[in-house]
């Protein structure tokens, strides 16, 4: 099968999606399907420079869901994956973020291709009802829709209508086995928060929660965004807090697979736990919000505090760190095995074969 997999966000820049179509890509073409990945991408971007890449454009910072979107606003993008996919003679074309400007609008009105639309996001953003006649348009136009989660499909039922396949986000479980942990180098058990620096997603409540941990460990914080200096300034590098910057895809994996504790303290707007599922992929205790994308992606198998609660917070990372050094609770053999295995059931591998009979119904229902 011929697959062209559009990306509405920079490649090359740190974000779920991307890291989902780019992932969901390589997966589909283990299974011997031929996939190229459309997407906005700065000069000289890496991943743009791949012969299996078509950049449609560059990218401009788009405020959404309480965060900075790198998308492209021109309507050449849409114009140039259109012509790109018709010259290329593409099977089906699946749309990551249907809703999300610009590169997918194009196929709205102009392609006959067969498409799949999946929604990603959680809560309808404040633009989303100025567009409510493209959103319409969206849930007649995709032959299939699919969701991430029951969140995502809630959102995108509220946002264009239609009935939904309910899939998940696949963990890239190949980064683990291969790394090289990063670890402590005096031996404290560490903490690390994965995420952009943004009020949404919970730093300064991790920073005030860890404050207030009495054991002897580390804060590693990883990532970037509007909120660090305010954030860097309450809680600068020490002896505790150690802030990574942005880290390579490598490096992540390096310091997940090291690190002891994976803290997800997001606020709000979280359709699925993809950063739940890697710290137990990568055998972490996993304390996060009680979200419910984050709820349905721990199942059972992590420590959950109500968002934004610092004192609960603060607990519940003192309750990790006692597991990990006495090897009991979440930490014990037995648990990190189970959740491990749990987290293998939510692999790129197998969303990409849940994927292929979608792609096969949409072209079917074109065809009538």
């Amino acid at each position: 099968m011929k697959i062209a997999m559009v990306s509405p966000y920079a490649l090359s820049r740190p974000g779920g999606v991307q890291g989902q179509v780019i992932g969901l890509a390589r997966a589909l073409r283990g299974l011997g399907h031929q996939v190229t990945v459309l997407g906005p991408d700065d000069a000289g971007g890496e991943v743009g420079a791949s012969p299996d890449t078509y950049v449609l454009g560059r990218p401009t910072g788009l405020h959404s869901n309480g965060s900075v979107a790198p998308v492209t606003i021109s309507p050449l993008a849409a114009r140039r994956a259109v012509r790109f996919v018709r010259r290329g003679d593409f099977d089906v074309v699946h749309l990551h973020e249907p809703l999300a400007p610009c590169a997918g609008y194009g196929f709205m009105l102009r392609s006959g291709v067969p498409l799949v639309g999946t929604y990603h996001r959680a809560g309808v953003s404040r633009w989303v009802p100025l567009l409510k006649p493209l959103a319409a348009l969206v849930g007649r136009r995709l032959q299939v829709r699919a969701a991430v989660s029951e969140a995502a499909r809630e959102t995108g039922a509220r946002s264009g209508g239609g009935a939904f396949d309910v899939l998940f986000n696949g963990v890239d479980l190949a980064r683990f086995a291969s790394a090289i942990p990063v670890r402590d180098p005096e031996g404290r058990p560490t903490v690390l928060f994965l995420g952009r620096h943004e009020e949404r997603k919970g730093l300064s409540v991790l920073l005030d929660a860890f404050a207030e941990v009495d054991r002897p460990a580390v804060l590693w914080v990883a990532g970037d965004g509007p909120g660090r200096e305010v954030q860097q300034r309450r809680h600068p590098e020490s002896e505790r807090v150690h802030w990574l910057g942005l880290l390579r895809d490598d490096e992540v994996a390096a310091r997940l697979v090291g690190a002891d504790v994976l803290c997800a303290p997001s606020l709000r707007g979280e359709s699925f736990g993809m950063v739940v599922l890697e710290g137990l992929a990568a055998r972490c205790v996993v304390v996060a919000s009680d979200l419910q994308g984050y709820r349905a992606a721990a199942g059972g198998h992590a420590l959950l505090v109500p968002p934004g609660d610092v004192a609960q917070l603060s607990r519940a990372l003192g309750v990790a760190l006692a597991d990990v050094v006495e090897r009991s609770g979440l930490a014990s053999v037995e648990s990190v095995k189970a959740a491990e295995a749990y987290a293998e059931e939510w692999s790129m591998e197998t969303l990409a074969e849940r994927y292929v009979p979608l792609y096969e119904r949409a072209i079917a229902m074109a065809a009538c």
